[in-house]
């Protein structure tokens, strides 16, 4: 199998992922071989590429939104067969005896290991998956389509959710890139008035031909949001986004690293206005994100890059370059 492999973070411009060859993987009683078909690249590989988030293990393969096919099945696997198409996603197992797993939180488990960050990802030709955390993906999206929902798609759904918006209310998104396409499609089918926020104006020109309310840089005045989900990993973004919540307006971070927030006055809080932090998610919420995404046709905007250019592609996106999410190609 060939791999992309990071052995020590290091900014994009510097090509820190080599390729590397390596022996066939085999599975794990519990696990599947998937032959890797594509593999989206997130801001989080990103992240953990440069070293924003610290390592977790290195050398590791990043990687967390991937579609390929069952190579092998582990000896005590069942439900799946050779030939199946699955998806392995961020959230690689979790404990499931913790309170918080017991609890419907799997997100939250403290022994909570992820795909890219503890166990090597989908940056190669082969990946290894415990087999109750893959997950089926629907028909009508081709491989290439189906990867950048298993992150961005899933994560702004649960956004979504944790923002409380409800049908037809008024929703604010602050930054436009993957996550947030995704994500506007879900809050339109749910017959939301959006207001789009951000610095990028080839962003804000995609927001409107989807159909925002409004759209403009993050200075810009909105009407009172009922809620608002933050997709720029920006201390200065959540501000604007909270100073145009209406009282008892939810926003929520969606993000898993964050630059320091300002200090702000609390009149912007007052009027129980409520902030939240959006923490992984869960296989449920990847289930029921999938089926509405198929419900619902979702679009998906992808660039393709072959498997050997994914410095290329870690650097576009770091440049604000891509048109689209970037997709790894086996």
């Amino acid at each position: 199998m060939r791999a992309l492999v990071l052995d020590r973070p290091a900014r994009a411009a510097r090509d820190p992922l080599r390729q590397e060859a390596r022996a066939e993987l085999d599975p794990a009683p519990d696990d599947l071989v998937l032959e890797v078909a594509a593999c989206a690249v997130c801001r989080t590989d990103l992240q953990i590429v440069e070293g924003d988030l610290a390592a977790r293990q290195l050398p590791i393969v990043p990687g967390h939104q991937v579609v390929g096919r069952v190579a092998k099945v582990g000896r005590d696997v069942v439900g799946w067969r050779e030939g199946d198409r699955a998806g392995v996603a961020w959230l690689a197992s979790t404990c499931g005896v913790c309170d918080q797993c017991r609890g419907g939180r799997e997100n939250l488990c403290r022994a909570a290991r992820f795909t890219g960050w503890d166990v090597d990802g989908g940056y190669a030709t082969e990946i290894a998956v415990r087999a109750d955390f893959a997950l089926r993906l629907p028909d009508g999206f081709d491989d290439f389509a189906a990867a950048p929902l298993l992150c961005g798609g899933v994560i702004g759904f649960r956004a979504l959710e944790r923002s409380g918006i409800t049908p037809g209310g008024r929703l604010g998104l602050f930054g436009f890139g993957a996550s947030a396409f995704l994500a506007m499609q879900v809050a339109r089918s749910w017959g939301c008035e959006i207001h789009v926020r951000t610095r990028s104006g080839r962003e804000q020109q995609r927001a409107t031909e989807l159909g925002a309310e409004s759209v403009g840089p993050y200075g810009d005045p909105t009407p009172p949001l009922d809620a608002a989900v933050t997709f720029a990993p920006s201390g200065d973004v959540v501000l604007a986004a909270l100073r145009s919540l209406d009282r008892g307006g939810t926003l929520a971070i969606n993000a898993i690293h964050l630059d320091r927030i300002p200090e702000f006055p609390y009149e912007w809080l007052w009027w129980e206005r409520t902030i939240r932090s959006v923490a992984n998610f869960t296989r449920d919420d990847a289930r029921r994100f999938l089926e509405l995404a198929a419900s619902i046709g979702i679009h998906t905007a992808i660039q393709t890059f072959p498997l050997a250019e994914g410095n290329d592609a870690l650097r576009r996106l770091a440049n604000g370059e891509l048109d689209g999410t970037a997709v790894l190609v086996t």
